[in-house]
């Protein structure tokens, strides 16, 4: 039996295997699945798209006016280029939509509304964007709602100008004064501006939103941007006239509020630098994301009886990504404001509301109020020509009580509002907000240059 058992497993041994048979070896790993969604790998020459970080300011301004109510869908245009990488993304003057979202009573201009008999509810919108158009295709963006809309003004610092005397100087701002008032019975949008004057002699009328009110918002998500969607055309650079020194204008954002009501001389100013410098050949000596760092040369809070403030600031140094700093000496030239607070600028960067006090105005008022108490002439038009306060509804008041102190009670009221406004109240503060976009310019002798040809 023994020898029958060890003859069997021998001869097993010895039966060769069929080919087919598995060998007892490590099997390779199979292949891993792709990950789901995880789409076509790109091929290499397909260039990646560009990025505009989350935090990216854009200024948007509407052309035309719309109505003010919650849902209305407005559309505006960029007033400032983006760029990504020293490398233009996005043009200025492209189509950006948004819709409204909600509407912020407006106290402030409630309140100053009720004294002048106005009662209209006035709202700010709260205007959210959400979409911009580059090369005819809708790109989604994802930003907070922005409600700082306002009428924007331009400002640039004028040419130097010869110093003149006192009077010199009130007989050329009485000037512009009338110019002023000219222009606005000829200028462009003469029935637009005169049917606004009858609205705020009305108790109630409609509300909207004006015409080149711009926001400012950030993104709240990053911007991917195509490259095929991408203008390859870039800003020409500024060539200055032959024999003339080479003049670097810098285009910045404020990181954080300045206003003459809180600042002081010494007061450091940073601004992000929001466009590429090149020099005249085509060298980048300043990229996107630099630092200006400079500080507060003059500063001087409204006070009373109407004096406005006083703000000037410059800047000393310009610190680069790559964290060293070289010292420059730059100028504001220009800066985006609310038009409201209808800012002027000098030739030395000095920024100031302008004086539109004017003794006409409430002379003229406390002559037609005492027309009422003429007991010569008609009742009826002495009434009616003396109460000018109060809107329409003094007026209406006045012409429909017949009665002489009355009308010359709502006479003196307007008469005694305008004096307030033009020579007791306090005067208006600089403002510049968070974002705020300034122009600088400065020398080509101190700054380095960093990439050559733009490369």
């Amino acid at each position: 039996m023994q020898f029958f058992i060890l003859s069997l497993f021998v001869t097993t041994i010895a039966i060769p295997w069929p080919a087919n048979a598995q060998a007892l070896t490590l099997r390779p790993p199979p292949p891993k699945d792709p990950a789901p969604n995880a789409g076509p790998m790109p091929s290499s020459g397909t260039p990646p798209a560009l990025v505009l970080p989350l935090g990216t300011s854009l200024q948007v301004e509407i052309r035309r006016q719309y109505s003010m109510k919650a849902g209305e869908t407005i559309e505006g245009t960029l007033l400032h280029p983006l760029y990504a990488g020293d490398r233009l993304v996005i043009p200025q003057g492209v189509t950006v939509r948004g819709k409204v979202v909600v509407l912020v009573p407006d106290r402030k201009a409630r309140i100053h509304a009720r004294l002048l008999g106005d009662f209209t509810p006035f709202h700010r919108p709260e205007v959210q964007f959400d979409e911009i158009e580059l090369a005819g295709e809708a790109l989604p963006i994802y930003a907070e709602a922005a409600d700082d809309g306002a009428p924007v003004l331009q400002l640039s610092a004028p040419g130097a100008t010869p110093k003149k005397s006192l009077v010199a100087h009130e007989v050329a701002m009485a000037k512009a004064l009338a110019r002023s008032q000219l222009e606005w019975f000829t200028a462009p949008g003469f029935k637009d501006r005169a049917l606004q004057m009858l609205y705020r002699e009305l108790p109630y009328h409609p509300e909207r939103i004006a015409a080149h009110t711009a926001w400012s918002f950030e993104l709240a998500a990053p911007l991917d941007v195509p490259s095929a969607l991408v203008s390859v055309l870039q800003p020409a650079p500024r060539v200055p006239p032959k024999g003339a020194p080479e003049i670097w204008s810098v285009n910045a954002s404020l990181t954080a509020e300045v206003t003459s009501a809180r600042a002081c001389p010494g007061d450091s100013v940073d601004a992000w630098v929001v466009e590429p410098v090149y020099d005249m050949n085509q060298n980048l000596v300043v990229p996107q994301g630099a630092m200006l760092i400079g500080k507060v040369t003059m500063a001087r809070a409204a006070r009373s009886f109407g004096r406005n403030g006083k703000l000037r600031f410059s800047f000393q140094q310009v610190r680069f990504p790559l964290g060293f700093v070289k010292p420059v000496e730059g100028a504001v030239a220009g800066a985006t404001a609310e038009k409201a607070q209808n800012l002027q600028m000098d030739a030395e960067g000095t920024i100031t509301p302008r004086n539109q006090s004017s003794a006409i105005t409430p002379l003229l008022l406390t002559m037609l109020a005492s027309r009422a108490l003429d007991e010569d002439g008609n009742l009826t038009a002495n009434t009616g020509v003396a109460s000018n306060g109060f809107g329409m509804v003094g007026r209406i008041v006045g012409l429909a009580s017949g009665n002489r102190n009355l009308a010359a009670g709502i006479g003196f009221y307007a008469a005694g509002l305008s004096i307030y406004e033009n020579f007791l109240r306090p005067g208006h503060d600089v403002v510049f907000a968070k974002d705020t976009r300034i122009e600088i310019e400065t020398t080509a002798l101190r700054a380095p240059v960093l990439q050559p040809n733009g490369h």
